[in-house]
């Protein structure tokens, strides 16, 4: 299974999500947080990351006779090409697209679920903004949200620091006119 097979999938995606910022997580702490999943299926969905090469083993310990592992993302493998999407099908997506908007779905139910959410004091933001943009104008947007972005990607997690998702999506409205201010 390559990559974006791995990841067109809300369970395996909330694993990455969760491992991001180099953590090392347990099964056990992978199904904290993804409580409305059974046990069987978050071991299923991390066996199949760590067969495709998206986890790996970073540590086990023997815990009550038992071998306990600790996983890392390899970030290197949780990506998806530039010429993998570029051979995707309008159906692949809307897949995947589906797919994102379900992990998304269920994190933000699962934060809202939790004792103590407060969207107001965690700075929660679901704003939508339609902008009119030229291709230079986007590829402008687009270069500087990953210059804000992927140095917090190496974040790594810490006393001061809560785990935010966050998730740009751009995609045209219409189709572009020729006619002006119309």
């Amino acid at each position: 299974m390559d990559s974006l097979d791995l990841l067109a999938h809300p369970i395996r995606l909330r694993i990455v999500l969760a491992m991001g910022g180099a953590r090392t997580l347990t099964t056990s702490q992978l199904c904290a947080r993804i409580p409305e999943a059974s046990k069987a299926t978050v071991y299923r969905h991390i066996d199949l990351l760590t067969s495709g090469g998206l986890l790996e083993v970073a540590e086990e310990r023997r815990v009550r006779g038992a071998v306990e592992r600790h996983y890392r993302l390899r970030r290197d493998r949780a990506a998806i090409s530039p010429e993998a999407v570029s051979t995707l099908t309008p159906e692949d997506h809307r897949r995947v697209f589906a797919t994102a908007m379900t992990a998304l779905l269920a994190e933000f139910t699962a934060y809202l679920d939790r004792d103590g959410a407060d969207p107001v004091a965690d700075r929660v933001g679901y704003r939508q903004h339609a902008l009119w943009l030229s291709p230079a104008e986007l590829e402008e947007l687009i270069g500087g949200l990953r210059a804000a972005i992927a140095p917090k990607l190496a974040n790594a997690p810490g006393p001061e620091r809560t785990q935010y998702l966050l998730s740009p999506i751009h995609f045209p409205m219409e189709a572009p006119s020729s006619e002006t201010g119309a």
